[in-house]
């Protein structure tokens, strides 16, 4: 008896610090999920489902037209932010416009890693890289890495651009002689990878030379369907769950192959640099070079797990958004014949008989400049990017509370008609300097901005307007008028059946 009323007296003193616990965990939940409804209840709410939120309405209209209806929905309300319902207790304030998204991407506010969270699945593939870390980690490795993309660095890159033209162009003569349209996206993707890897990595695998695609912009295309697939199903979002899946074992499969690619590129420098006489024959340092050697006040690079974070991150990030904006490039050419034919022009005086674009030309292709930035307001290659509130921040005259998910629409407010006029028409003159340069800043940020816009903008934009000056330059394009276009906002902007177009050499 005395030993049973001992050891009811134990659990006694165990069970109510705990029942306490417990409680207060409950308390401050609630508290967290009140503060959430109370903001959002002073927003525009899309409709929703009771228990389900918003997915079930995206369900219903069908993902493709999730932008489209977005957008309409703030031009018929005047909205600058609305509230989009990830389940019953998940409010996120989706911003559409350049007031409140400058009010955000003036803060260092960390990407949004929640439980409900792009950002949060697509960690398995890119690690606590550039893209998704936060904190102190994300400020050491971006002054690290920021060397890496100073213009001086960027100049040996122009060759490259060119030889890697070279072979897409080659592509393209062969297509040409059919006569009929050919999907784009998929050539220009390999484009892409080839420059990252040769620029970024000095990895030489003759990629755009062999046969069909290559597995790494399989994988990657497969994965980016995946995640936006997975990110409309509520119970998916439990990682043992979806692990069990047939989708989550294949994502795995994606992963893993992805993280390999990255690892052999690591281990083939790390082998390199063994050699002294290897790295003095360098003419200059690139991406891995730097991230190999880099370290901090303490003497500390970074961990073999960070280097591959930071290697897959800049292996998608610095191919697929190229590809996605060049693919789009080439519609809006074949499109829009008028504007194809002022980019045209524009090349022939700056270059002339010459066939490589040199870095200087960049600067005199003013046109061609404002041509791609109207390709990125009208098809944003990036469409949303997220945040997750750290401290309480007002937005469009509400009290966002700490933990709030927000969702920058960057296709939305590219589109909105209280920001651009006649937002649907395609028009470069946009982008003259005396017309833009009295816009808001916030209004056109295909690249974010602030302290955590892309660091390798610059090294994008280069690449892209060769690949646009090479392209123009050969070819006459056409639309395919019996294919549809439908853009589909995964990691980046695609369109669901592809782009297609025909090619024409020019005399």
């Amino acid at each position: 008896m005395i030993f049973l009323s001992s050891l009811g007296l134990v659990a006694g003193t165990i069970a109510i610090p705990l029942l306490i616990w417990v409680c207060g965990c409950v308390y401050r939940l609630v508290k967290v999920l009140w503060s959430f409804q109370t903001a959002a209840a002073k927003i525009h709410n899309l409709p929703r489902h009771w228990l389900l939120g918003t997915l079930p309405k995206i369900k219903e209209i069908g993902y493709p037209n999730m932008l489209p209806y977005f957008v309409e929905e703030v031009k018929k309300h005047k909205l600058k932010t609305l509230i989009f319902w990830r389940g019953r207790f998940n409010p996120n304030v989706l911003v559409t416009h350049p007031k409140s998204v400058g009010e955000i991407l003036r803060t260092t506010e960390p990407k949004n890693r929640s439980f409900q969270a792009i950002y949060n699945l697509i960690q398995p593939w890119v690690g606590e890289g550039l893209l998704v870390s936060s904190g102190r980690k994300w400020e050491r490795n971006r002054k690290l890495l920021t060397p890496a993309f100073h213009c001086k660095a960027l100049q040996p890159y122009q060759k490259v651009y060119n030889e890697a033209a070279d072979i897409l162009l080659s592509k393209f003569k062969k297509a040409s002689c059919t006569g009929e349209s050919f999907e784009v996206f998929d050539p220009v993707a390999l484009c892409t990878l080839d420059v990252m890897l040769r620029c970024a990595f000095s990895f030489e695998d003759n990629i755009q030379e062999k046969g069909g695609l290559h597995p790494y912009v399989r994988a990657v295309k497969r994965m980016a369907t995946l995640i936006v697939q997975r990110d409309l199903q509520p119970l998916n979002y439990i990682n043992w769950i979806y692990a069990l899946t047939k989708d989550g074992q294949e994502f795995k499969q994606h992963c893993d192959y992805v993280h390999t690619f990255a690892d052999e590129i690591i281990e083939k420098r790390q082998h390199q640099l063994l050699s002294e006489s290897d790295v003095n024959k360098k003419p200059h340092l690139d991406f891995l070079d730097i991230l190999l050697a880099a370290r901090d006040e303490d003497g500390v690079g970074f961990s073999r797990v960070d280097m591959r974070a930071e290697v897959d991150t800049f292996l998608f990030e610095g191919h697929d958004t190229t590809a996605s904006g060049t693919s789009w490039a080439m519609y809006a050419l074949a499109k829009y014949p008028d504007i194809q034919e002022k980019v045209y022009q524009e090349v022939r005086d700056v270059l002339g008989d010459r066939k490589d674009v040199e870095m200087p030309d960049l600067q005199k292709m003013t046109y061609t400049a404002m041509f791609i930035k109207e390709v990125f307001r009208m098809y944003t290659p990036v469409p949303i990017i997220g945040r997750e509130v750290s401290k309480p921040l007002v937005i469009d005259g509400v009290e966002l509370p700490v933990g709030m998910k927000i969702i920058i629409s960057l296709f939305i407010m590219h589109h909105n008609p209280d920001v651009w006029e006649n937002p649907e028409e395609f028009r470069s003159e946009r982008f003259a300097e005396d017309k833009f340069s009295s816009r808001d800043p916030y209004s056109f940020v295909p690249f974010s901005a602030g302290p955590r816009n892309c660091i390798g903008q610059n090294f994008a934009l280069n690449e892209e307007k060769v690949l646009v000056a090479r392209i123009v330059n050969g070819f006459r394009l056409e639309l395919d008028t019996d294919h549809e276009i439908v853009m589909v906002p995964e990691l980046v902007m695609r369109s669901q059946n592809g782009i297609k177009v025909k090619v024409y050499p020019r005399a």
